[in-house]
């Protein structure tokens, strides 16, 4: 079996690359990252790629398409991956998110690839905590993150067919301990927070819903993805990835955070306007499609492990939400550095042209 996992080099990548490399020990494992955030390594012995067969650097907006000779399965991890980062590179974002993910898979499909993974998301339920949000339920997306899964999936769908699956999982709020940590995610922040400056901030009246979900139960379900056949849930599939479990309002995340981190204190701005990115989602159909791949972590173990990780990490700067964690931050420093353009395209290096001079001793 040959697996190309596209964006391996992210927060979910490692986890996932390291749950298909214990289900399919000899499995090709195949890496395609451009590596904005390869550096950003989180206290590990070694680079998290060692279990893969190959890595790739490359931009999957100029995807070489020989790679998808002799693949089975494609894990399309590849984003701008999140509301902040998506409302600086709008254009961008569409184009990894969206246009790149519809591309590949239609020449996928021509290789002969047999399942596409797509990692799409639950924030297209947008303003929506009425009642918890099934699949057939209306999409709100907000954002232009949202607004780039909800166009991926819908141009999806039509090239799926007997051969060629497509699973497109609409993962909950990501949150836990990578390789490569991300700080600028609701329960992350509030652990990191807590931990370096004694204070969780809610920015909002701490009322919004999020569903969240930990990264290593994300590569849980990329694994599932990767193994669905059509029988369950039929050529092309959109599902809601999460437990009822994890239902939780902003504020209480606070809450739990502070039960574990000692002396920190929380604070909620009442007068804040009202966010509308606010969901509650039903995960019932997840969970009889893969009653194998439900999430084994939950609330409390998930902040345990941060905050252990975090301290282990002996980061002792409070100001993280301006340190490389913040994926943001690290595009604006690439591009401040002159390693990134407008575009997000890596800038050629600059040859360097040497005049050799002779010297008589």
């Amino acid at each position: 079996m040959k697996i190309l996992i596209v964006g391996n080099m992210g927060y979910v990548g490692p986890g996932a690359v390291e749950q298909l490399r214990k289900t399919y020990p000899d499995a090709e494992l195949v890496g395609f990252d451009i590596g904005y955030f390869a550096s950003s390594l989180t206290h590990v012995l070694y680079q998290p790629e060692i279990r893969l067969d190959k890595q790739v650097f490359g931009d999957v907006r100029e995807f070489p398409y020989e790679l998808l000779t002799g693949v089975d399965a494609v894990v399309y991890l590849a984003a701008i991956s999140n509301d902040p980062m998506s409302a600086v590179y709008e254009e961008m974002t569409m184009d990894i998110n969206y246009r790149s993910c519809v591309r590949l898979a239609r020449r996928a499909k021509e290789y002969g690839v047999k399942s596409f993974v797509f990692a799409s998301s639950c924030s297209m339920y947008g303003e929506a905590d009425d009642y918890p949000k099934t699949e057939q339920d209306t999409l709100k997306p907000l954002t232009a993150y949202a607004r780039s899964k909800v166009a991926a999936e819908r141009e999806l769908e039509p090239l799926a067919s007997d051969g060629f699956t497509i699973t497109c999982l609409r993962f909950s709020t990501a949150c836990g301990m990578s390789a490569r940590l991300r700080l600028d995610l609701v329960l992350n922040d509030f652990v990191a927070g807590a931990i370096l400056s004694r204070e969780i901030n809610i920015l909002s009246d701490g009322t919004p819903w999020r569903p969240l979900i930990n990264v290593l139960d994300m590569a849980l379900a990329i694994e599932w993805g990767v193994q669905r056949e059509a029988l369950s849930g039929g050529n092309f599939l959109a599902v809601n990835v999460g437990t009822s479990k994890w239902n939780y309002q902003v504020k209480d995340l606070a809450y739990a955070v502070q039960e574990i981190v000692p002396g920190c204190k929380v604070t909620v701005n009442p007068n804040a306007a009202p966010d509308k990115r606010s969901y509650k989602v039903n995960f019932d159909l997840f969970e009889s499609l893969a009653p194998n791949h439900q999430p084994r972590y939950d609330l409390y173990a998930t902040i345990k492990d941060l905050y252990e990780s975090i301290v282990d990490m002996n980061v002792k700067d409070a100001d993280f939400r301006h340190s490389r964690f913040i994926r943001l931050q690290m595009l604006k420093e690439l591009q401040d550095s002159g390693k990134l353009d407008q575009g997000l395209h890596w800038i050629p290096e600059k040859k360097v042209e040497v005049e050799l001079v002779e010297h008589e001793f």
